[in-house]
């Protein structure tokens, strides 16, 4: 499952989702992790109540299941979750990446907790309704040509 990280550093989670300048994304499995990407944000990035500075940052983590964050507003983890995307506030403030990483880990070997079994639900769901949206769109590529 793709996870990303609110970051300032591509170290520590230590960004609010509405003004973290990158997103760090990571592949993690019960065998590790993998770094994949940092998707980066400019412009303006504190100005609260704009709520148009939350849409390129939703789009960014569309294909994650889980966004650790050092904070989110109500309206973003309200458009997160209905994205069938987890948010999770650090459990520690400037906590580690790779920290956090190396406990989902470990917790993936083992019995995960509701969220996390629930999370990964909704990520094969996620999985199975993309396959099917991108069957449908060459489908219908092939339509009209």
């Amino acid at each position: 499952m793709k996870i990303a990280f609110a970051t300032s550093d591509s170290t520590h989670v230590n960004a609010h989702f509405g003004w973290a300048p990158k997103l760090d994304v990571y592949d993690a499995t019960a065998d590790g992790y993998t770094f994949l990407e940092s998707r980066t944000f400019g412009g303006d990035l504190k100005e609260d109540g704009d709520e148009d500075k939350l849409e390129p940052k939703l789009k960014a983590v569309r294909d994650c299941t889980i966004v650790y964050v050092s904070a989110i507003g109500p309206s973003a983890a309200a458009r997160l979750i209905n994205k069938n995307i987890t948010p999770v506030k650090a459990e520690v403030e400037n906590e580690e990446i790779t920290s956090t990483l190396d406990r989902l880990v470990q917790i993936l070997q083992g019995s995960p907790p509701p969220w996390l079994r629930k999370a990964l639900q909704q990520d094969q769901k996620h999985n199975f309704e993309a396959a099917f949206d991108d069957e449908f769109e060459e489908t219908e590529e092939e339509v009209l040509v």
